[in-house]
């Protein structure tokens, strides 16, 4: 039977073609990637049924045969970083790919909602910091805001490197964290943004019971692609669905699901406690949020960064300081991480309390050096007797303790500070870092010591 050429083309279209499709990457893979240093490396991606892909990187080739739905996957030893060096990938099949200016270093993540996906270019002393963006040895990847059912297996974003045109719009936070560490290890860093305004902790999560619409669009494609930690700035939105002290458990799901996938049991996971902030918390969520916050140190390998002392607009639930959050983030990762001695990595954290007479003697982790921000009186202490009645207090330093008391209570049994939804409090320990608000009634929170 002969087939005209038209009806050859239509019938073409339906035909199942057959060793023609080209070597293809996942977008993680790309120009101007930073490789994660000492883990093993997975590259992988697509071509026909039953072909050879080889992959050329340095002085050694690897190679492998696609399986029967074209996929491919080729493992790299670890590597080591080399001070910034540029390196060059080729990847083969029936056609070749070059991939250029890749960096062997540490790749974090940062994901959460809008003050995590806050840009450098609404962010305060913005033209200083863009101006001053160059940065060689950084690197970015932004992912894009997407949902979906399943997990996915590619995202639609490049790696490029980081320079005054292309970091306005990034992640501020992300970018002044990756710029601390890069300056105190002298390490190539890449940074990958995957965070979304407004969204609440369960999109983002995975667990044996399924994962979030988030988690399949915006992380699930990079799982297997080795990186360092993660930092995260996400829980405004839990607060205003009054989760509370249940937030505990949606951290707790958030950093163990995410520690599986990543195939990363000790991943390090630093947090930002949220601001405070004047609108819509119901009374006393903001407080109990905190909490739960600061019972997530109770797990391994994580860390907090306290936020009450930058809020220059109380009504407004997007502080514009996110230099200062970057940098707090960055102590916990140089200081636990890195293993760099001498690093003040938090501010003071409550441990302990015991009543002596009229008086309450409290006790904190992170504590050398306590003082007082403004040089003025400690505030926002409150103590309270049997019957629960709070009354301001007056607070005063000893060493590494802080004394409350108030000649109202004679029979003092339990102490607030910063417990409430604008609280602006002055403790802070000798490098400036604040004190996180507490309570001491049957209190949950960790010190992350």
């Amino acid at each position: 039977m002969k087939y005209t050429h038209a009806l050859f083309t239509l019938l073409a279209g339906f035909l199942p073609l057959t060793g023609n499709a080209d070597v293809e990457l996942p977008n993680i893979f790309g120009n101007h990637m930073v490789l994660q240093r000492g883990a093993p490396l997975h590259i992988w991606g697509t071509a026909d049924e039953g072909e050879k892909v080889s992959i050329k990187f340095g002085p050694r080739t690897f190679t492998a045969t696609t399986d029967e739905d074209g996929s491919w996957e080729i493992g790299l030893p670890s590597l080591k970083s080399d001070g910034g060096k540029s390196h060059k990938m080729t990847i083969k099949g029936k056609n070749t790919i070059v991939l250029e200016n890749i960096l062997i270093g540490d790749v974090w993540i940062g994901s959460g909602q809008s003050n995590m996906e806050w840009s450098l270019n609404g962010s305060e002393r913005k033209d200083e910091f863009v101006k001053d963006a160059n940065h060689p040895g950084i690197r970015l990847f932004h992912i894009p805001k997407k949902q979906f059912d399943t997990p996915q297996t590619d995202v639609e974003a490049q790696w490029k490197p980081c320079t005054s045109s292309t970091i306005p719009n990034f992640s501020a936070v992300l970018y002044h964290f990756g710029k601390t560490v890069h300056a105190d290890q002298k390490v190539p860093i890449g940074l990958i943004n995957s965070s979304w305004g407004g969204s609440p902790i369960e999109p983002w999560t995975v667990t044996d019971k399924g994962s979030g619409k988030m988690y399949n669009g915006m992380i699930a494609p990079i799982v297997n692609f080795p990186v360092t930690g993660t930092i995260w700035y996400q829980g405004e939105t839990n607060c205003l669905h009054k989760n509370g002290l249940a937030y505990t458990g949606k951290m707790k799901d958030l950093i163990e699901g995410w520690r599986s996938v990543f195939n990363n049991g000790n991943m390090p996971f630093y947090f930002v406690q949220i601001a405070p902030w004047s609108g819509g918390y119901a009374p006393g969520q903001l407080p109990a949020l905190w909490e739960a916050q600061c019972a997530t140190l109770n797990l391994p390998h994580t860390g907090m960064a306290v936020t009450t002392d930058i809020v220059h607009n109380i009504g407004d639930i997007h502080p514009r300081n996110k230099h200062d959050v970057g940098e707090r983030l960055a102590r916990w990762a140089l200081a636990r991480h890195y293993q760099k001695k001498g690093v003040v990595y938090s501010g003071p954290l409550y441990k302990a309390m015991k009543v002596e007479g009229s008086r309450i003697r409290l006790a904190f982790a992170h504590s050398d050096g306590l003082k007082s921000r403004d040089g003025k009186d400690l505030n926002e202490f409150k103590i309270a007797g049997s019957d629960a009645q709070f009354v301001d207090a007056k607070a005063e330093i000893e060493g590494k303790f802080v004394l409350v008391s108030a000649e109202s209570i004679k029979n003092p049994t339990q102490v607030r500070f910063g417990w409430h939804k604008v609280a602006n409090p002055n403790l802070v320990n000798r490098v400036g870092l604040p004190a996180s608000p507490f309570q001491t009634e049957k209190w949950t929170g960790g010190t992350g010591e």
